[in-house]
């Protein structure tokens, strides 16, 4: 018995030091629900929302059962608010079977893409060949085409020289400017020579022709 006395002894020096004037902490009483249903007055404005649907209705019934005035019917959903709870739980919960197929379509677009992907790798790596071959003549031809650019710019700086002298600075006004001149008779006399090849290419072409055909070269009798 002097055990329970010893553990005691620290709560009374506690109230002690508290002094008479303190008292305990007492916890609030549990709220007591009204044994009968209480529903609010529609008219009131302060009256709470949803205390006016169907939600509260459904509380009171379930608090106080038939005493509570409701109808059973009335806490099932209509025929609406059902279809909205099937389209809900349809795009929400969908079935085995739809969440199946789901799957199946995406594996068969993932599997169409990745064809057609390797497709197109295969398709690229075929052509790298000839588009390498491709690539390195343009590259031989540009460098051919710099070549000839710069021999030509070397034989009209080369002739400009020699009409006006070599005691003549190059960087001078008055020999670009017969640079400038001779370049524009060169592609003058290019032009004209593209046009004799291709006259002389139809004339060519229109001999080859009445040679294979001689009766359309003879002009009709008047």
């Amino acid at each position: 018995m002097a055990a329970p006395v010893r553990q005691a002894r620290p709560l009374f020096g506690l109230a002690a030091t508290l002094g008479p004037g303190s008292r305990g902490y007492r916890a609030p009483p549990p709220p007591r629900h009204s044994p009968r249903p209480w529903w609010p007055d529609p008219e009131d404005p302060l009256t709470p929302r949803w205390q006016l649907g169907p939600r509260y209705a459904a509380k009171q019934f379930a608090r106080h059962g038939a005493a509570s005035g409701v109808p059973v019917g009335s806490l099932w959903p209509s025929q609406e608010q059902l279809r909205d709870l099937e389209a809900e739980e349809r795009e929400w919960h969908p079935s085995l079977a739809a969440m199946q197929e789901s799957l199946r379509v995406k594996q068969l677009a993932e599997e169409q893409k990745r064809q057609a992907r390797e497709q197109l790798i295969a398709e690229c790596m075929a052509k790298m060949p000839q588009m390498i071959e491709n690539w390195q003549q343009q590259q031989q031809e540009r460098r051919e085409k710099e070549k000839a650019d710069k021999e030509r710019r070397a034989r009209l700086q080369a002739e400009a020289q020699e009409r006006l002298g070599y005691h003549v600075d190059p960087r001078s006004a008055r020999f670009q400017e017969l640079l400038q001149d001779l370049e524009k008779q060169q592609r003058k006399r290019l032009k004209e020579e593209k046009q004799r090849q291709k006259k002389e290419a139809q004339a060519a072409t229109i001999a080859a022709a009445a040679a294979q055909d001689p009766a359309a070269s003879v002009p009709p009798s008047s």
